[in-house]
């Protein structure tokens, strides 16, 4: 039997696990593009649940592997994370008391300024750049967003994870 004490943490590290294998799970060429941001999604439900405990070097450690699983240039993801991390730290007292349909608009404002520095390390690489590949993923995140956070909610509850 785990401590209830690590519950919190294995929680965490599962959700990221999930995520992580979500977004290089294949799929057909034409839905690879609406792939949701599943790394985002978790990191932006975490942090907000944990807003002044999340470590940033955990992150920086998820998007390295992430980085790593998709064959990304080292670092692109990481800092994508980091800058989530840094608006949603910045935001979630403001945000904890939006409606559902103005926090998902934020998740999609998130998710898009995230995607910035991946396409710019994109760009650096000379690889093809579209706003399609930029703007569909931030868009079916958004969409995703209200019954992801319910699930990610019950799953909280269910083992009594809560950020006191």
């Amino acid at each position: 039997m785990i401590p209830h004490f690590w519950n919190k943490y294995l929680v965490v590290i599962a959700s990221f696990v999930i995520a992580l294998i979500l977004s290089v799970y294949p799929l057909p060429f034409m839905w690879r593009w609406w792939r949701p941001e599943f790394v985002l999604l978790v990191a932006i439900y975490w942090v907000s649940v944990f807003p002044l405990t999340m470590s940033l070097l955990f992150l920086c450690i998820v998007g390295l592997f992430q980085d790593i699983l998709s064959a990304a240039p080292l670092g692109q993801h990481s800092f994508s994370l980091l800058v989530m991390a840094y608006v949603c730290m910045l935001s979630y007292r403001r945000v904890q008391n939006f409606a559902l349909w103005k926090e998902t608009g934020w998740v999609f404002l998130v998710v898009l300024l995230a995607q910035i520095p991946t396409a710019w390390v994109q760009t650096i690489f000379n690889r093809p750049f579209t706003w399609l590949l930029f703007v569909a993923p931030a868009l079916t995140s958004a969409l995703l967003w209200p019954l992801f956070r319910q699930g990610m909610e019950r799953i909280s509850s269910h083992y009594r994870i809560s950020n006191h």
